[in-house]
């Protein structure tokens, strides 16, 4: 279901505000591992390579193989910490996860066949209130998007969450039998 990729790391021993400031100097972020009963892991990235997978999305819903110093880890970012200025990747917080690891995702919402629905024929139209959904899922069946059909639905029409078809083992979170209308 979900995409991965990869990126490269290396551990970095000091923490604390200075040594992040000399990383950011040198091109690089510091971020940390955490979870799956294991200690955590402080380590360094190239801001390069994390801004261009960040600037492509999905970066919190694609599993990632992170190759800290040679040892692969399979983990999930969990924050993406911004500049609030210059918009610029300060810090990552990745998760260890398992095959057997469920989680709480945003996963986007793409509405399909707008083009032949009754309704936006007849000149209705789609108002989107949530773009994303919280979905609780195991990590390694997080989907890409939740499609929506659109192809039978007329002016004044509800559709229940409860159409959408989802992974095996996944539920939709605070969303409890609610209706999106058109």
């Amino acid at each position: 279901m979900s995409k991965h990729y990869a990126l490269t790391a290396t551990k970095r021993e000091r923490a604390g505000k200075g040594v992040a400031r000399a990383l950011r100097r040198e091109d690089c972020i510091p971020a940390v591992i955490y979870g799956d009963h294991k200690e955590p892991v402080m380590i360094s990235m190239p801001i390069k390579e994390v801004s261009i997978r960040f600037q492509q999305g999905g970066m919190k819903t694609h599993i990632c193989e992170l190759t800290v110093d040679g040892k692969k880890e399979t983990v999930l970012a969990r924050d993406v910490q911004l500049n609030p200025v210059t918009d610029r990747i300060e810090h990552v917080d990745f998760m260890r996860v398992g095959p057997k690891t469920k989680l709480v995702v945003h996963v986007p919402i793409h509405f399909t066949n707008q083009e032949v629905s009754p309704g936006i024929k007849a000149k209705g139209i789609l108002n989107i209130v949530h773009h994303d959904l919280e979905l609780r899922c195991a990590a390694g069946d997080i989907p890409e998007a939740l499609e929506i059909d659109m192809s039978a639905v007329d002016l004044g029409d509800a559709m229940k969450l409860s159409a959408i078809k989802l992974p095996k083992g996944a539920e939709i979170m605070g969303h409890k039998g609610a209706d999106i209308t058109v």
